[in-house]
């Protein structure tokens, strides 16, 4: 049977602001999702049976709690009678890095068994179905860059500019939950009039905390600073530079200290994963042609 190959694309925050928080402990956002044509990589192929199966080229990602599974088992118990499904994850994002991973691996789940099943169900009812899984999931679902608002689930299109960024994984990982409860993370930005946004006039209110916490990517910091504008993405780790050219890019990349991980990739406001969809449905219907 036929192999379905999809990218889980990573994701920036251009900026990250805390307005407030609510009584049930979640904090209210303002941020600016763009994507980056740098992926994780699932295979998923069908089964003669309906059993989920899941592994993945990193051993200590393949337990019961993996997104991958956790979103394979949602949809099977809201859609059930379709035939199950052998997952294989390729692992290429860093983990604890602020870059979406686990969210964008669960959402390309949901958007492979979606057409896999041939399930009549909106891009919404998908995202509502993301949600329970984490709330960076619904942006990569919709696959389309968006200011969010709320928890980070409220979207509305957006089209930044499409540059190049280097990343910078400083090879720390940064706990998400510890950020967010840490009583010095600043939570009163004052609320951004969508789409009046710049980069000079925006921020990510994350950012000194973990630098200071995280001396590594307080350092990284300091280095990219000098030949980019530059920001944390999420709660971190990584980091990320903007540039007006790839080769600019890659210069720097050259000379990143032998510590830190990086990559160069292009800002995007479709995500690679609706262009590899699109592409799969056109394969499958001049097949059956």
């Amino acid at each position: 049977m036929a192999i379905l190959t999809l990218p889980a694309p990573a994701k920036l925050n251009l900026f990250l602001h805390i307005t407030g928080r609510r009584g049930d402990g979640y904090h209210q956002l303002q941020t600016l999702f763009q994507f980056l044509d740098y992926s994780d990589q699932l295979d998923f192929k069908l089964r003669s049976d309906q059993h989920l199966g899941f592994d993945c080229d990193d051993p200590s990602l393949c337990g019961d709690q993996n997104l991958v599974l956790r979103a394979a088992r949602l949809m099977a118990e809201r859609y059930p009678n379709h035939p199950g499904v052998d997952i294989f994850l390729h692992k290429k994002l860093p983990y604890g890095g602020g870059l979406g991973g686990g969210s964008s691996d669960a959402a390309t789940t949901l958007l492979a068994l979606r057409q896999l099943w041939d399930l009549a169900i909106s891009d919404h009812q998908l995202a509502d179905i993301g949600l329970q899984l984490g709330a960076d999931v619904p942006v990569f679902v919709h696959g389309h860059a968006a200011f969010a608002e709320g928890i980070g689930d409220q979207l509305q299109l957006a089209t930044p500019a499409q540059l190049w960024y280097l990343v910078v994984h400083p090879n720390v990982h940064v706990a998400t939950a510890e950020i967010f409860r840490h009583p010095d993370l600043p939570r009163q930005h004052a609320h951004l009039h969508w789409p009046q946004w710049s980069w000079d006039s925006t921020s990510n209110d994350c950012q000194q905390l973990v630098g200071d916490l995280y001396p590594e990517v307080a350092k990284a910091l300091e280095w990219l600073v000098h030949y980019a504008p530059v920001r944390m993405t999420g709660t971190g780790a990584c980091i990320f530079g903007r540039f007006e050219q790839e080769g600019a890019a890659r210069e720097v990349l050259h000379q990143l200290p032998s510590a830190w991980r990086g990559f160069v990739a292009r800002g995007c406001n479709e995500s690679p994963v609706c262009h590899a969809l699109r592409q799969a449905a056109t394969v499958n219907l001049t097949n059956q042609d």
